[in-house]
């Protein structure tokens, strides 16, 4: 097990990993998201394993059903113990966001998962990782 500095949400069942830079609005991005019927897996900090090829997310114990509300203080939702990983969201500084970036994955303890790189306070930002999850489990992706 492996953990890293990411927030996990999970949208239909689907974890979702935000990774980035203190600031860089994961907690910010996940509050949107789970305002919006998205599950809490993990604020901050998320454990990864593997099992039978797939990369699962745990929260840790110790933060368990805990986010952080920037300007309001520390919450209990509870959570969603675990959940498969279907997408990795890196949140960047706007001018990193490539307009019309390839279709890519990234291997994590051997698996593979699809990668992104967003905006994570953007408007927007939402939308795009609920736009990108279900384009990758529908396969809706436009080929050249």
């Amino acid at each position: 097990m492996e953990r890293i500095h990411a927030t996990c949400v999970v949208i239909k069942g689907h974890g979702v990993l935000l990774r980035g830079e203190s600031g860089s609005g994961k907690s910010d991005l996940a509050l949107r998201l789970i305002d919006e019927g998205a599950g809490l897996v993990a604020d901050d900090y998320t454990e990864l394993s593997t099992q039978d090829g797939e990369l699962f997310a745990t929260v840790p114990q110790a933060i368990q059903g805990l986010l952080e509300v920037r300007g309001v203080g520390i919450v209990h939702l509870g959570c969603v113990p675990r959940v498969p990983v279907a997408a990795i969201f890196d949140l960047v500084p706007s001018s990193e966001v490539k307009r019309l970036p390839d279709q890519h994955t990234i291997s994590i303890a051997g698996v593979d998962v699809a990668h992104y790189a967003i905006h994570g306070l953007d408007a927007s930002a939402p939308a795009k990782v609920r736009m990108a999850l279900k384009a990758q489990t529908e396969k809706l992706f436009h080929s050249t």
